[in-house]
């Protein structure tokens, strides 16, 4: 894995650096990616650990925040640090300041983890963490391009989801991350239905809106394939998703693919603007595998902004 763009030195005027880091988690143990009180969270055992090692507060804006257990492969996140900060990770040894961090970040945040699987009433989710230790790695971290920002300057975000609807295909080693089902699955019946819904269009009969923000996404892909081992893996690619849109766009297909709504069902829904509940794919199966920035990541992350408000 890595990240698109090369890096850049500090310009010298001693402000902050931004700093980007490619990271992937397991989301089982973790209700979601925001922080949230009184829950164990990617955000917040991450801004924790930074916290430890900055010795002050440290926010940190994500690529794509992610529900309560759902995955991350190719994660993207960034945040900033002094100039102080960012060469003090080395603690004068031979070592890039990234690479100290990672690996100084991989034993807070594992010293987090086990502290939080073992802290039977101080979490409400603590048995939701048993076993999170190693549940999140960075796989870089470096300066960021100037102007670079993981939300906004990304162009799109591309997910996964994985669906085994014959008990012959059902693989334990691979539970935690298929849909299993009983009744088959159409792909070609999910393939027409979804190549309706690619383009700019307004996805509110597919999410859960959020009051004040617009669910205008342009859906750049989104398909089904039947692989050698019999599992359906879904791929859907946009340049943003709103709240729950991939969960509810697969929840769409498997009825169309199951046979209970016809292939011209999401399309409709979708021009209708139904408003009422899609049910959702189970979020287990959903990974985030990887997102993707243009050149120029500061014109980028202007223009997005711009759309968003």
């Amino acid at each position: 894995m890595t990240l698109h763009e090369p890096a850049v030195s500090p310009d010298g005027s001693g402000g902050l650096l931004r700093v980007r880091m490619l990271l992937s988690y397991d989301g089982a143990p973790f209700s979601g990616w925001a922080s949230q009180p009184g829950l164990l969270t990617v955000q917040g055992v991450l801004e924790e650990a930074l916290a430890t090692l900055a010795r002050r507060p440290v926010r940190i804006t994500v690529a794509g925040r992610t529900d309560a257990g759902v995955h991350a492969r190719g994660q993207v996140a960034h945040f900033d640090l002094t100039r102080a900060e960012w060469e003090g990770l080395s603690r004068g040894k031979d070592i890039l300041p990234g690479d100290s961090l990672r690996r100084r970040l991989r034993g807070i945040m594992n010293k987090l983890l086990h502290q939080a699987s073992s802290a039977v009433p101080a979490r409400t989710d603590s048995k939701r963490a048993a076993g999170s230790v190693g549940a999140i790695e960075i796989h870089a971290a470096e300066l960021a391009p100037h102007g670079f920002d993981a939300r906004f300057s990304a162009l799109w975000r591309r997910y996964s989801y994985r669906i085994a609807d014959d008990a012959g295909s059902w693989d334990p080693l691979t539970r935690h991350l298929t849909l299993w089902r009983r009744d088959a699955v159409d792909v070609d019946r999910m393939n027409t239905a979804a190549q309706q819904l690619l383009g700019l269009k307004d996805f509110r009969a597919f999410c859960k809106p959020r009051e004040g923000a617009t669910t205008i996404r342009e859906l750049q892909r989104f398909e089904f394939s039947r692989g050698s081992d019999a599992v359906v893996t879904a791929t859907v690619q946009a340049d943003a998703f709103c709240h729950n849109m991939v969960r509810c766009l697969v929840g769409g297909a498997l009825l169309v693919g199951a046979g209970d709504r016809s292939t011209h069902w999401m399309l409709d829904r979708l021009e209708d603007g139904t408003r009422s509940p899609v049910k959702m794919a189970p979020a287990h199966p959903l990974v985030l595998e990887e997102v993707r920035y243009p050149d120029d990541v500061a014109v980028r992350a202007e223009a997005t902004r711009a759309r968003r408000n």
